[in-house]
């Protein structure tokens, strides 16, 4: 629209509401009290008609996820492709960090964290999958020189320790023999790198199971006991109650979850 325009559609306005919106001044406009008073709540407005319409036909849309770099790596990152088949219009930025995202700051839409519910205040809380703890270790430990069946076996192996330092726990819950506690160990800041280890048959690590999900179908890896250690501190989906865009967290926080169908 013209300048000449935009004017007679602001004095229709004015006529519409009998009050003055604006002082015309020689050099230019500024706006009275009553047109002070009526700005706010109008912007408020058509900002939520903006919003609202980018929302119900969103077009290259961006969602920033925050994880650890263990589960970026062994759960989310091979299964992103199918979420980029699945939802085109929609893509995705992994922030893979140790650090807990601040969703005022950091520009993070979803948050992949691990431990007890509450979070934070504003935010929303949905269970992803529970926490498994299990011994994997190549197929070839189980089978080779003092081969691994039963968790009194890892005495003659190299446990593969991650920061989370679980092994004591596991054996202590396991089973009873001190000799296993006095095994060698290797120790990695990741959990990602243990597993690596153990795929490389490095030793026995010790980790979630849907970690391993993948490796244990593809034979990398095994389970070569059945023992398990559940622990309290599951896996959860975490976003603010009110995000910036909550068609697109709302597509993918349900992708997310029901990815965990599949978890064996």
């Amino acid at each position: 629209m013209t300048q000449g325009a935009v004017a007679q559609q602001v004095r229709s306005l004015e006529a519409l509401l009998k009050i003055k919106l604006f002082d015309r001044q020689p050099r230019g406009l500024s706006l009275t009290d009553e047109g002070r008073r009526y700005l706010p709540p109008l912007r408020r407005a058509l900002d939520m008609i903006a919003e609202a319409t980018e929302n119900l036909a969103p077009r290259d849309a961006v969602v920033t996820i925050s994880a650890t770099p263990s589960f970026a790596t062994r759960w989310l990152v091979p299964r992103l492709g199918v979420f980029a088949e699945e939802h085109p219009n929609i893509r995705v930025r992994l922030d893979a960090s140790n650090a807990l995202a601040n969703f005022q700051t950091d520009g993070v839409d979803l948050a992949i964290r691990q431990g007890k519910p509450p979070f934070g205040p504003g935010l929303i809380a949905e269970p992803l999958f529970s926490t498994e703890l299990i011994a994997v270790c190549h197929p070839d430990l189980t089978t080779g020189p003092d081969p691994i069946k039963s968790q009194q076996d890892l005495k003659h192996h190299v446990l593969l320790e991650d920061t989370h330092g679980q092994w004591p726990l596991f054996l202590e819950a396991t089973l009873s023999d001190s000799q296993v506690a006095e095994t060698k160990k290797m120790n990695f800041s990741q959990t990602s790198l243990a597993i690596d280890a153990a795929v490389a048959r490095q030793g026995v690590a010790l980790t979630n199971r849907a970690f391993v999900e993948m490796d244990l179908k593809a034979n990398r890896l095994v389970q070569p006991f059945p023992a398990s250690l559940p622990t309290e501190d599951g896996y959860f989906v975490v976003a603010p109650r009110e995000p910036r865009n909550a068609v697109i967290v709302a597509i993918v926080r349900e992708w997310l979850i029901n990815q965990t169908s599949s978890v064996i």
